[in-house]
């Protein structure tokens, strides 16, 4: 595909993606574009570019626009006497339908229902047919009948009907329900399936023709006693037609991969969108060919373009290894802003390319991120002060792949997928493991400090999230909490010797009982609390007050009383064979019997919590305000035995996030960024501002 270019240096919104289709036949003068919802009446074809309504013949060339208003114009269809179109706009607001004539002129506006209204189709004798959901009741779409000249209004007497076409006598009206479902899966057999029916005047009721084949038949266009139609049959949204009763069903168009979008009928010859293009398809000779057209447009929206305000068009910020420089993504660029003195640089050179996801290495020196540039989002990394060129980790992307995120020692990267997978990508060789149980949905995956081991959450089977630890030497799951309350935002401490994480089990409702004039059910604002799982067994709890056998030292050994949170897993007793990691680093070994035995809460109040990290001297989260209008703080609880008390570190944040060594944060508070120390005493307003990462200068 032709692509589209997208940046924050300079904005440059591309009008038109070009299929395989677009190597088309010598065009004349003008340029490609993205052509849409063509109609047709005699050799005249209008169709919507760049927001506008065009006219060409069916012969193509270069088309004549017909409008020009800022606002969008679309849907259009031509009256029987091709003289006049019917079209979707906005030009005072609401989503109406208009006319005009098609040689040009002041556009009339024909509908005043406030609800969206559609330009549909036309009755053999004239009148306008549009589609509202303004006389239902519910969301149900209806079609209304329009006669331009009296203004006259008259309801087909149909539920839950669009996209309508009439045979030549006027009493027959083929239609779709349900209404479009905005779903564009592939092959989609879903309830929500278009079906294709039909209506003749006076019948007591309507009859539905392609009930015998559960995907998608759409877009009904009668001609000579056959309705022809587009449906995905073959695997491609391609041409059909079948008989008035729905039988003798026919093939007619055999594109591949790319759908039959919008077709239009009149006198036995159809044209219709695939991908960028229009097609032009004769039913008498099943000949069809490729409609060249060109624009003779100024293309406004490919004009450079600055965004001055970058942070609204922020999709994410990841904080340095060390904490010396915050990465951007915005618009699909990423640029490296400094935490102190320096200049903020752009890391994303190529034009065309969009980045997502964007985080440092662990070495600081280099970014992984997801790129666009093979036309699949794929892993890549890019040095993080932009000079040189991205190196693909990855070739294999079907399916989108999100956030990726580097082990300590550098050497993997764990992800999800859209099918709800979890992933470990090995560098080194590429292999890629699925790690999550099911495709039921994971997340939240923090990485052991020696890279052997990862924590994440899991969705059971009964849709409530657990802690999962994963052995990457072994390739061995184990259950860390039970099924039975969501357990989120697992975190290591440093020294590898406990897994902190969030869990939904405060059961106090706000509703003192469960009667009343509207029966409430139970209202839970603070069901979240802090807990750890000592991950050997007889660790003491370092927030456990001194006794006289543990005076100064609560990480020695002992052997509480523990509650079972659930099940033993089924897993190895015995820890998983090291892998040799750096010296620096202390190789994790943990108990896998036992765990959710050695499940303790931590000293905090309950609340709205999420985002939980930890460093070698506190815990940190965000925790939010009961209301509708909450206000989300983010929280700091020091790592003491004497008298543990969480603290509000920021006050009315947006996110947070520490660094790997876990000395400094990066705090975000609407369109500001922060890098502060991570320390456990409130932060003061003064002092905040003087850590503010200046992006005053960034467009």
């Amino acid at each position: 595909m032709r692509p589209t270019v997208l940046a924050v240096l300079a904005l440059t919104l591309s009008l038109a993606a070009v299929t395989p289709a677009q190597s088309q036949p010598s065009s004349p003068a003008g340029a490609l574009g993205f052509y849409r919802s063509p109609t047709l009446r005699g050799n005249a074809i209008v169709f919507a570019a760049e927001g506008d309504l065009w006219a060409v013949s069916t012969e193509g060339g270069l088309a004549r626009r017909l409008t020009s208003h800022p606002a969008q114009e679309s849907d259009p269809t031509l009256s029987p006497d091709g003289k006049t179109v019917a079209f979707t706009a906005r030009y005072e607001g609401p989503v109406e339908v208009y006319t005009m004539p098609v040689e040009g002129g002041v556009p009339t506006r024909r509908t005043y229902e406030s609800e969206p209204s559609f330009a549909t189709t036309w009755t053999p004798s004239g009148d306008l047919v549009y589609t509202t959901q303004h006389f239902a009741t519910l969301q149900d779409s209806q079609l209304v009948s329009l006669n331009l000249k009296t203004g006259e209004r008259t309801r087909v007497p149909l539920s839950q009907a669009t996209e309508g076409s009439y045979d030549a006598s006027g009493r027959t009206l083929y239609f779709v329900r349900p209404a479009f479902h905005n779903n564009v899966t592939k092959r989609y057999k879903g309830g929500q399936a278009r079906k294709i029916w039909k209506f003749t005047e006076g019948a007591k009721e309507a009859q539905v023709l392609t009930q015998s084949y559960d995907g998608e038949s759409h877009s009904p266009l009668w001609w000579k006693s056959r309705v022809y139609f587009v449906s995905d049959r073959d695997g491609t949204m391609n041409i059909w037609s079948m008989d008035e009763t729905g039988g003798d069903l026919r093939q007619h168009t055999m594109h591949a991969g790319w759908d039959v979008k919008r077709p239009a009928l009149d006198a036995g010859r159809l044209v219709y969108q695939v991908g960028v293009d229009l097609w032009h398809y004769d039913i008498t000779t099943s000949a069809e060919r490729l409609i060249p057209i060109t624009l003779p447009s100024d293309f406004d929206q490919l004009r450079e373009k600055w965004a001055t305000k970058p942070m609204d068009l922020l999709t994410s910020a990841h904080l340095h290894p060390k904490g010396d420089s915050v990465v951007l993504t915005a618009r699909g660029r990423v640029f490296v802003a400094p935490a102190g003195s320096g200049r903020l640089l752009a890391a994303s050179r190529k034009p065309g390319v969009r980045y997502r996801d964007v985080r440092f290495m662990p070495d600081g020196k280099n970014l992984v991120a997801l790129s666009d540039v093979s036309g699949e989002l794929e892993f890549a990394t890019l040095p993080a002060n932009g000079v040189g060129d991205e190196k693909p980790l990855t070739s294999d992307g079907k399916v989108l792949r999100f956030d990726g995120r580097p082990s300590p020692d550098g050497k993997r990267i764990a992800y999800t997928d859209n099918d709800n997978g979890v992933f470990v990508l090995t560098i080194a060789t590429k292999e890629q493991t699925m790690i999550a149980p099911n495709r039921e949905g994971g997340g939240d995956m923090a990485w052991s400090p020696d890279s052997r081991w990862i924590a994440g959450s899991q969705t059971a089977s009964n849709s409530f999230a657990r802690i999962l630890l994963y052995n990457v030497d072994t390739k061995t799951t184990t259950q860390v909490t039970s099924d039975r309350v969501n357990s989120l935002s697992a975190s290591w401490s440093p020294d590898g010797k406990w897994l902190y994480f969030l869990s939904d089990r405060n059961m106090e409702s706000v509703v003192g009982a469960p009667w009343g004039p509207r029966q409430p059910e139970p209202f839970f604002d603070r069901p979240m609390k802090l807990y750890q799982v000592a991950l050997k067994k007889g660790l003491r709890s370092p927030f456990k007050p001194a006794d006289e056998l543990h005076p100064d030292a609560p990480e020695k050994s002992e052997k509480p009383e523990a509650k079972s949170d659930a099940a033993p897993a089924a897993s190895p007793s015995a820890s998983p064979k090291a892998t040799p990691v750096p010296k620096a680093v202390t190789a994790v070994d943990i108990d896998l019997d036992g765990l959710d035995l050695r499940i303790y809460e931590v000293p905090a109040d309950a609340g709205d919590f999420n985002t939980l990290s930890v460093t070698a001297k506190a815990l940190y989260w965000l925790a939010t305000d009961p209301g509708a209008e909450g206000k989300t703080h983010l929280m700091v609880l020091e790592v003491t035995n004497k008298e543990p008390k969480a603290v509000k570190l920021v006050e009315d944040v947006t996110s947070y996030e520490a660094s790997s060594d876990g000395k400094k944060l990066l705090v975000r508070k609407k369109a500001d960024v922060y890098v502060i120390d991570a320390g456990t005493k409130a932060v003061a307003a003064t002092d905040l501002a003087k850590t503010r990462i200046d992006l005053s200068g960034w467009t």
